[in-house]
């Protein structure tokens, strides 16, 4: 019995040190064969645009970044000389667990949070709606150039229109995606952001947009997104509501 409690406080202890505190994150990084010294930049994006968060070099084929976050929110890792950034969710009280490619910086693997995992399993299953119209477009892209290049306007006008059907297609399947997984998803805070993208949209219907915000968890309402979806409700209801104006006044 007691080797039994010895275990199960060992355990407890690994699961507190594997997170950050209320109010901090944590982000342990890999980077196998990147070079010491090379930098590492934490980078997230507000309306006057990207603002350097931390800074850090990588050691031996690893990083950490640890400070303080008050809620969820996009960010990115940019390893010095990649030709792109990682996305991923950072939020407090998680570890964020990043593995970088450096032979292939879409490979690279963010992990570690509920909010993380979901989102990499989202941008997969849209990938794979959207690999339709990214096969059309390898497949036809030298036949419309060379159509282009012989004043073809015959070629030119087919493979328009079929890529248009295509694009259609994939675009209603697109925002079926998004539509649905906010409805099921009330504890995401990509659902919030789908929401926010979705009321850019004049199609949008407004009342179903009301209705599953509603639904979200409290704590996703409450992020910035949310209190901007909420704020964008709140026009869009008023302006459906609000009274003709009186002798066509302009």
């Amino acid at each position: 019995m007691k080797k039994i409690i010895v275990l199960l406080s060992a355990a407890v202890v690994l699961i507190a040190c594997s997170k950050a505190g209320k109010g901090e994150y944590v982000i342990s990084g890999t980077a196998k064969g990147v070079e010491n010294g090379k930098t590492i930049i934490l980078e997230t994006q507000d309306e006057t645009g990207l603002i350097a968060k931390d800074t850090v070099k990588v050691e031996n084929g690893k990083f950490e970044m640890t400070g303080k976050i008050d809620e969820p929110a996009f960010y990115t890792i940019k390893l010095e000389g990649a030709p792109a950034p990682i996305p991923f969710i950072l939020e407090d009280g998680e570890e964020v667990t990043i593995e970088i490619n450096k032979d292939s910086i879409q490979k690279s693997k963010v992990s570690g949070t509920y909010n993380n995992d979901e989102y990499v399993k989202f941008t997969e299953e849209l990938a794979t709606i959207q690999k339709k119209l990214v096969d059309f477009q390898t497949k036809n892209t030298p036949a419309m150039q060379a159509a282009q290049q012989n004043k073809d306007t015959a070629v030119i006008t087919k493979l328009m229109q079929e890529f248009g059907k295509i694009q259609q297609e994939v675009g209603e399947a697109s925002k079926a995606k998004y539509q649905t997984y906010a409805e099921s998803h009330p504890k995401s805070f990509i659902s919030v952001l789908i929401l926010q993208g979705m009321l850019n949209d004049p199609t949008t219907d407004v009342k179903k947009a009301e209705a599953t915000f509603n639904a979200l968890e409290e704590k996703i309402q409450n992020t910035k997104p949310g209190k901007a979806v909420k704020e964008a409700l709140a026009k869009l209801k008023s302006a459906t509501t609000a009274p003709p104006a009186i002798g066509g006044a302009k």
